[in-house]
């Protein structure tokens, strides 16, 4: 087997599954169509797995451009091993209105702490203002 640098390396993987995370949180699977020298993908087939504690949800997205820059995991999903997953799946409405749900406690907890670190005299910047930087 020869080494590849770079995305040249992906050329074997084209045509099979694949998991990518993104940086954004978002997971995708999807059949890898096409790369190129910046590791832009393009996926087929596309889902968006969305988990919240034991549930999943698959959202269809169908063909799927990733720029390079944004992922942050690729791997082949092995289509011969058996699923041997705890998780259950449910529909697409219920996994958004449960994803709903876990952000909206997010965001309380979020604002309970900065408020504690308030009170105390402290101050965190917001994450928004940290990506003008």
């Amino acid at each position: 087997m020869n080494y590849v640098p770079g995305t040249a390396s992906l050329i074997d993987d084209i045509d099979k599954k694949h998991l990518v995370l993104l940086r954004d949180g978002r997971t995708l699977i999807g059949y890898l169509r096409s790369i190129d020298q910046f590791a832009n993908l393009v996926f087929h087939q596309t889902v968006e797995r969305i988990h919240v504690g034991k549930k999943f949800g698959d959202i269809p997205r169908g063909i799927f451009i990733v720029r390079g820059e944004n992922v942050v995991l690729l791997g082949e999903i092995d289509l011969d091993k058996p699923c041997d997953t705890v998780l259950q799946q449910v529909s697409i409405e219920e996994i958004l209105e449960e994803q709903r749900l876990q952000q909206q406690a997010k965001q309380e907890t979020e604002k309970v702490k900065m408020q504690a670190l308030k009170d105390r005299g402290l101050s965190i910047p917001k994450a928004d203002n940290l990506d003008e930087y």
